[in-house]
């Protein structure tokens, strides 16, 4: 049975040194010149240390004119044949030192009206013209208005521009020296709005059943190859949130990733609820469900079916698995099951930029790592909405990462 200390070998010929990732987040680190910067330097060099198997960045958009956030990093099409850009993304990925790849996405309605070089009054993109849904309350509809407004629904003409700049910053990560690419698919952002029926309704080529829904995320992953080489790792990052709240059958959703699998992708990461055992070996329970909500509950139910599923139908095809990971058991348990082949690390590597050195190190399986929940202020409480306590939480880790910059 494979073992946390063992190396993985992924389609592309890229062999990792363990089964640790260190999974992306928002580092929020820009400083407006979309080249990566010396405090983001910094801190990969830092996770470069820290023994992981394989780094994945945080999200590098695709189009500055549509962040996720102010602070996100974003790949300027106009100055992909300037070698003094492409001297700046080398220097990140030197940094590294490490097995790398860029995480490349888009946000598509969830683009903010004030992120991005777009102009607080020119609407995000998204496949169909739906806006986001932070509830029927007047002050979630005043949010949502004020904060994201409504979408406007790409052109086919405009979707193949997004694919082609999708293969555009994933050829700069080539040329960079990073060692492949992670196409983002998930957290509600412009791919899974595509994948998605209950986000896109067109009646083109890239609507109208699900193997057409897919079809952005299948041109991309495929002029990603063409654009560089079988040596070249291409990743897929998929939520289990999204599909439970996609409108769409598991069905539906295994002939997508059978299609992104003919695509010949090198692993595919997913998220979701949690992966950690209900109980560890002191018979302790570290997730009791008695204290969560019932849709925590099924949504961590969820997750850990979706990810059987997963394997199930796809026993060759690499897979990482991130979300609650915080015990060595738990870590141990899920390589020594073959339900994973690599362990995904998000926020306790915020943290604990080491943490693969100290799991690696212990024999105590009940040796945890830690990523506080943090408390939405009075106001936001009030509004209720979820993803203004998200918003909370990454703002507050962005913040902790910024820190390791520092060291």
């Amino acid at each position: 049975m494979a073992t946390l200390q063992d190396p993985k070998e992924l389609a592309c010929g890229l062999t990792l040194p363990n089964r640790f990732a260190k999974a992306a987040m928002a580092e929020k680190m820009d400083d407006g010149s979309n080249v990566p910067s010396d405090a983001i330097i910094r801190v990969y060099k830092e996770w470069a240390k820290g023994g992981w198997g394989l780094i994945i960045t945080g999200n590098v958009h695709v189009d500055p004119a549509y962040l996720n956030t102010n602070g996100d990093l974003s790949v300027e099409s106009a100055r992909l044949s300037d070698p003094t850009y492409i001297k700046g993304w080398q220097k990140w990925a030197d940094a590294c030192a490490t097995p790398t790849v860029l995480q490349i996405n888009h946000p598509g309605r969830q683009s903010p009206r004030s992120a991005g070089t777009r102009g607080a009054f020119v609407q995000a993109v998204a496949p169909s013209a739906i806006p986001l849904d932070f509830g029927p309350g007047l002050l979630q509809r005043l949010l949502r208005t004020v904060a994201f407004g409504s979408p406007r629904e790409l052109t086919t003409e405009e979707v193949e521009g997004v694919i082609e700049k999708f293969v555009q910053a994933a050829k700069l990560a080539y040329d960079s020296g990073f060692n492949g690419v992670e196409v983002h698919g998930a957290h509600g952002y412009l791919l899974a709005q595509f994948m998605s029926s209950r986000t896109n309704t067109r009646t083109d080529q890239y609507g109208g059943s699900a193997s057409k829904r897919a079809e952005p995320v299948v041109q991309i992953l495929s002029r990603i190859r063409a654009a560089t080489s079988p040596s070249f790792c291409i990743g897929l990052k998929l939520n289990s949130a999204d599909v439970s709240h996609s409108g769409d059958t598991i069905e539906d959703f295994i002939e997508q990733l059978q299609l992104f699998v003919d695509c010949g992708i090198d692993f595919l990461e997913i998220s979701g609820g949690t992966y950690e055992n209900p109980t560890m070996s002191d018979g302790v329970a570290n997730n009791n469900a008695t204290t969560k909500s019932s849709s925590t509950v099924q949504r961590e139910a969820f997750f850990l079916s979706f990810a059987s599923i997963i394997r199930e139908r796809f026993p060759s095809l690499p897979l990482i698995v991130t979300g609650g990971f915080r015990t060595r058991g738990a870590m141990g348990d899920a390589i020594e099951s073959g339900q994973c082949d690599v362990i995904g690390i998000g926020r306790p590597a915020a943290l604990a930029p080491n943490a693969p050195t100290e799991m690696l190190n212990t024999k105590d399986l009940t040796l945890k790592l830690q990523a506080p929940s943090i408390e939405m202020g009075w106001l936001k409480k009030y509004l209720r909405v979820r993803a203004l306590g998200a918003s909370t939480e990454n703002n507050w880790y962005a913040a902790q990462i910024r820190k390791l910059g520092l060291l």
